[in-house]
């Protein structure tokens, strides 16, 4: 396709304001006029006629150099590629329309080769709402990306080009994130301080009535109460956006991800720390937790199972408690996978809470699907539950809701994870016991087996984790009486030479000390036999004489 570059002279004439063109007077200067370039393309499908044209350039050399760019450009489709060819001619076309910078060649190949638009700039919004559109996951996972990048993503980084998005960006993202909290901190402040300024003033007179008016309209104003973005929150937005990146380097659309590189505050777990009797008197007198997971001794946990004995969802408290299952597993596990003659249950799916909604799914993990054995007491209890839920479909009769389940509402119908959490927090309050959560009793359940010495693997297989570390790390709260155990079991298998010999030398000396007073002992007795008989003869009769005297009477005158 045919291509030139050209001199052109802009000046126009005063009486007729058209171009001079070659007449212009001043077209030999060699600073007068500018070079412009004209390139042909493919024709449209309709036929129609399409080119390059672009001026002002101020040498022969620049306007070349940009001939060759667009001829570069047109030569990265194939002769047998009608349709990459059409492509690189719209997008010229266009940049020539626009008057757009000429793009990069190999980026431009790139782009060709992957099947992505060569004309438009994707923005990061635009990426994250393609790449949340081709997600095929559970809904509360989908809802938890959807999130993240409709609250946090979008607003900040959502206008910026996909391919220059950079780790700086990430950074500021995230420092506008906390500075938000801070701002959200006082707000809440300002809110709550007016909402208790407003519970002051009585509701009855005139003067009162127009006060709280003026009042509640001021609180309108405000902003409403909002949630901070915590370290998890933000460690969860991270990681969403990582992952949408990296399907983007996948595609070929970009070829680094800078949130795998940026960092922000580390996410410390807290360790679960078990309810002692000094953590409980403090809490009495001051009603703080000493952590978010805290964990209830046997003896407390005995205590709340004995409490709620009477409780319809009592079964269920107790499977949670001995057996570790999830709050989601109990609610949704079956009865046709609970098999209580050979004292075995599967875990095949759970009742996931979506927003306020309840959605069946499978388990939270591959190794969440599993096989729970089950203690003779375990067995009595859920056959005992059993017993009540067939009292209770016959007492429905036909409004019963047959849905298969252990746990159900009176009705036989599903429940409701977060009313059962809600419920478990009622009767632990009620039970006067340190407080707890539901997913605690299940840190119980997996403490309760490292003490009884059961073996870490087991232990993992029965929670379904995935690897024996996250048992270790995440559940194992040591009880203090084990603690105990594990300290003197740990220093008598190191022997210390010096406490050894002086252990010894005790040992000896005591013994000899005891030999000694043995020897004195005996020194003493002899000493009484050997010489001595005699003066102790003469004092036995000296005494018997004067005994005598005293009882002798005087004769009668």
């Amino acid at each position: 396709m045919k291509g030139s570059t050209y001199r052109r002279c802009s000046c126009r004439d005063p009486k007729t304001g058209k171009e001079l063109g070659t007449s212009c007077p001043k077209r030999n200067s060699r600073n007068h006029c500018t070079y412009s370039v004209r390139q042909e393309l493919s024709p449209r499908e309709d036929g129609s006629r399409r080119s390059f044209a672009r001026g002002g350039y101020a040498s022969l050399k620049a306007a070349q150099a940009d001939l060759d760019h667009v001829r570069a450009l047109l030569g990265l489709a194939d002769s047998d590629d009608p349709e990459g060819t059409g492509l690189i001619a719209e997008m010229l076309a266009e940049v020539s329309r626009e008057r757009s910078p000429l793009p990069e060649v190999e980026e431009t190949r790139r782009r060709l080769n992957s099947g992505q638009d060569l004309i438009g700039s994707l923005t990061v919004a635009e990426w994250l709402d393609r790449w949340l559109a081709g997600k095929r996951i559970r809904k509360s996972g989908l809802n938890r990306y959807e999130t993240d990048i409709r609250v946090h993503l979008k607003p900040r980084i959502g206008n910026r080009r996909l391919d220059r998005l950079r780790v700086s960006h990430l950074s500021e993202m995230f420092t506008d994130i906390r500075e938000a909290n801070a701002q959200i901190l006082e707000d809440n402040a300002q809110r709550r301080a007016a909402l208790d300024e407003l519970g002051t003033v009585p509701w009855k007179g005139v003067g009162n009535r127009a006060r709280r008016k003026v009042m509640k309209a001021a609180i309108d104003e405000m902003p409403p109460f909002r949630r901070v973005t915590g370290p998890a929150t933000r460690l969860h937005v991270k990681a969403t956006l990582r992952a949408a990146l990296n399907d983007a380097i996948g595609q070929q659309i970009i070829t680094f991800n800078p949130a795998a590189h940026v960092e922000i505050d580390p996410v410390r777990k807290p360790k679960a720390l078990v309810w002692t009797d000094e953590r409980v008197a403090k809490w009495e007198q001051t009603g703080e937790k000493p952590s978010p997971v805290m964990v209830w001794t046997p003896e407390q946990t005995g205590a709340f199972l004995d409490f709620v004995a009477e409780d319809r969802l009592y079964a269920m408290w107790h499977l949670i408690a001995f057996r570790g299952l999830r709050r989601g597993e109990a609610c949704g596990q079956p009865w046709s996978e609970t098999n209580l003659d050979t004292h075995f249950l599967t875990v095949s799916s759970q009742l996931v809470q979506d927003g306020w909604e309840v959605e069946a799914s499978d388990p939270k993990t591959d190794s969440g699907s599993r096989v729970v054995a089950l203690d003779d007491d375990t067995v009595d209890v859920l056959k005992h539950h059993r017993e009540r839920q067939e009292t209770a479909r016959e007492e429905w009769g036909t409004a019963w809701v047959e849905t298969g389940h252990v746990f159900t509402q009176e009705d036989g119908s599903w429940l409701h994870p977060g009313k059962v959490t809600d419920l478990f927090e009622r009767l632990v309050a009620a039970s006067g016991l340190p407080p707890i959560r539901l997913h605690d009793l299940r840190h119980g359940a997996a403490t309760l087996m490292l003490a009884a010495d059961i073996d870490i693997k087991i232990v993992s297989d029965t929670l379904g984790h995935s690897d024996t570390r996250i048992t270790r790390d995440i559940y194992q709260s040591v009880l203090p009486h084990v603690g105990k155990s594990a300290a003197e079991a740990t220093a008598k298998l190191v022997p210390l030479q010096r406490k050894a010999e002086a252990e010894k030398a005790a040992r000896k000396a005591a013994k000899k000390e005891k030999a000694r007073r043995a020897a004195a002992k005996a020194a003493d007795v002899g000493k009484g036999s050997k010489g001595g008989g005699k003066p102790k003869r003469d004092k036995v009769k000296a005494q018997a004489k004067s005994a005598k005297k005293a009882t002798r009477r005087k004769p009668k005158k």
